[in-house]
């Protein structure tokens, strides 16, 4: 995160974060972006205010970075950045959108939320009370690259194949993504999207709830179906109705025999 983050924006959200601890209000005010419209601004920058505890915080760090737009013909940015404050018995999250126009940075959102503990906490992987369709989808997240690698074994394996390669890649790819929000539980599926490989399990941003996702392989899917069907002709065979008899040689002079006796 301290990679990504501008220095810039960072401390423009830690000092206006102590401004706001400090109920100096006015000063906040007067860099608000034109853009923000609240009847009652000093109110709400008050009950933000009271949400802190009277004590320094323990520790201070960006979560979140946002890069909401960059305009650069019109010299203008912004960026929200979420700060998580740790206190004795509190923990708070301080978002901030910094717009910044021709050189002048202004606030256009500010906002704080309090959280029942750090965010690296709530949202760490744990299998302890999830719902039986979270179980479900890490399930499928585990087998689906499984079931992949294994066609893509049979088809790499397979003689005399016609574009063995080509099946290989398309073997790797998922189409589709079901994905279940680890913490919470929230399903969300997206029809149109191609993934490689065919499932995933990621948390973006570095603090945010883990994702478990999985697409469906067709990919995989086509090529059994298509070994398969050439598969039935080759073990389809018609038996053979009747079967002509050899002819030995002691047979023959039998029946030569017979045929002389039946002459005389």
């Amino acid at each position: 995160m301290k990679k990504i983050v501008p220095p810039a924006d960072e401390t423009f959200a830690r000092e206006h974060t102590d401004l706001l601890r400090q109920k100096r209000f006015e000063q906040i005010q007067r860099e608000l972006d034109p853009s923000v419209s609240d009847a009652d601004t000093q109110g709400t920058l008050r009950t933000m205010a009271e949400m802190f505890p009277a004590e320094e915080p323990k520790s201070v760090k960006v979560v979140d970075i946002k890069f909401l737009g960059n305009l650069r013909n019109q010299g203008s940015s912004m960026h929200s950045l979420t700060l998580e404050y740790e206190f004795s018995d509190t923990w708070l999250l301080v978002n901030i959108a910094i717009k910044r126009l021709n050189g002048l940075s202004t606030i256009a959102a500010f906002n704080v939320t309090p959280i029942p503990d750090s965010l690296e906490s709530v949202n760490r992987f744990s299998l302890a009370g999830k719902t039986g369709l979270q179980y479900l989808m890490l399930g499928l997240a585990l087998a689906a690259p499984i079931f992949c690698l294994y066609v893509l074994v049979v088809c790499l394996r397979t003689k005399n194949l016609r574009f063995k390669w080509l099946w290989a890649i398309f073997i790797l790819f998922g189409v589709g993504r079901l994905a279940v929000n680890w913490t919470t539980g929230e399903l969300a599926f997206t029809p149109l999207a191609v993934h490689v490989p065919c499932a995933s399990m990621t948390a973006v941003p570095a603090y945010g709830p883990w994702v478990v996702a999985v697409s469906l392989p067709l990919g995989a899917l086509l090529f059994m179906a298509r070994r398969s069907a050439n598969a039935v002709p080759n073990q389809l065979q018609s038996p053979q109705e009747e079967r002509t008899p050899s002819t030995s040689p002691v047979a023959s002079e039998t029946t030569s025999q017979n045929t002389e006796t039946k002459s005389s």
